[in-house]
């Protein structure tokens, strides 16, 4: 195994078992918040797109050498759209105590995210299912989770203010 394998499957966690795809996702999770927590929610784009550009150049190394397409141990894909999806909902700088604090959502919507992207990731509804079967290389790879990780951020975010709004109509 080299360093592009490490980073392909992220640390080695493609490697699981069992749903190697949630626990890449799982992984990637408190990376992120540490990148939004200390450097905020652009710097966590800025770098999501320079993994992205990386790793679509390593998948289509990988695929050239093993002749292999979207193998299930590669999961940095997770990575990208969990970052996406982070980056768009909360999306706002904030410390590590305001994780507690129900009102602000922040909990909420980092769970809401979660949730949402391994929805749409494994469900695959819409473009996300055609560029998963359609898209070839590493942009067939790295698509489908990146607009999941943009939907799954935007339906987060949309789920919190509906819970805003309906909490306000109850009180």
């Amino acid at each position: 195994m080299n360093l592009n394998w490490f980073f392909l499957t992220l640390f080695y966690s493609g490697h699981a078992s069992k749903a190697p795809g949630t626990i890449g996702t799982l992984v990637s999770l408190p990376m992120g918040l540490a990148v939004l927590i200390f450097l905020g929610p652009q710097t966590l784009f800025l770098l999501t797109l320079l993994i992205t550009l990386i790793a679509i150049k390593s998948i289509d190394r990988y695929e050239r050498q093993s002749g292999i397409h979207d193998n299930q141990k590669i999961v940095i894909d997770e990575l990208v759209g969990m970052w996406i999806a982070l980056s768009i909902a909360p999306g706002m700088l904030f410390a590590l105590n305001d994780l507690a604090v129900w009102e602000n959502g922040i909990a909420v919507q980092i769970a809401l995210s979660f949730i949402f992207f391994r929805l749409y990731d494994i469900k695959k509804p819409s473009i996300i299912g055609r560029i998963d079967r359609n898209a070839k290389g590493g942009w067939g790879v790295m698509g489908d989770d990146i607009v999941a990780g943009f939907a799954a951020g935007i339906s987060a975010a949309l789920v919190w203010q509906l819970m805003l709004k309906l909490s306000g109509m109850l009180a």
